[in-house]
């Protein structure tokens, strides 16, 4: 079995678990804004792109600028499975608060349970975590340039949830800043 094929079947996990996980959500009552969405969006889908695309065709985004060791494609393939394993334990803490989209939802609480005891966007960090992993199990340019991206929206996003967060909650919310992560967990 291939490196890539280990790096991509906990990403068939993820998205399975997140459709599932979809179908019971809350209504929403407030949401971000269009162009911030869809902006965050492109990086995204871009980003992810060019981390599991096979070959590009060009060659300088082809080329493989992270050595090609064991060590460091079953390090990938890990931080791969971990990142995911992250992103899924905060969705199940978050529950029917979760949404694609940075929004609020009927009778919204802050999430203080699990990963979010430590870290204020672990979904993001989990999936940022396993782009990491990608990127090292495929080593190619195109593999860190996606990276680049994936974390560049993810902290986009997390920006935009920040300040949703802060003018829904207050207090409550600069509290739980003060003892959690933003993207990095604080223990």
């Amino acid at each position: 079995m291939s490196w890539h094929r280990l790096f991509v079947i906990p990403w068939v996990v993820f998205v399975a678990y997140w459709a599932f996980g979809a179908l019971k959500t809350r209504r929403t009552v407030s949401k971000e804004s269009l162009a911030s969405r869809y902006g965050v969006l492109a990086l995204e889908i871009f980003g992810f792109a060019l981390l599991f695309l096979d070959d590009t065709g060009i060659e300088f985004l082809d080329r493989h600028i992270v050595p090609q060791t064991y060590a460091l494609a079953a390090a990938g393939v890990a931080f791969t499975w971990i990142g995911i394993a992250i992103a899924v334990w905060a969705r199940y803490h978050l529950g029917q608060y979760w949404s694609a989209r940075v929004t609020l939802k009927e009778d919204h609480q802050l999430i203080r349970t699990g990963p979010y005891a430590h870290f204020r966007h672990p979904i993001y960090s989990g999936l940022d975590l396993a782009a990491l992993g990608g990127a090292l199990a495929i080593g190619e340019v195109r593999s860190v340039l996606g990276l680049a991206l994936i974390v560049l929206g993810y902290w986009m996003k997390a920006r935009t949830e920040e300040r949703m967060l802060s003018a829904q909650f207050g207090e409550a919310f600069t509290e739980h800043c003060r003892h959690t992560g933003f993207l990095v967990p604080k223990f």
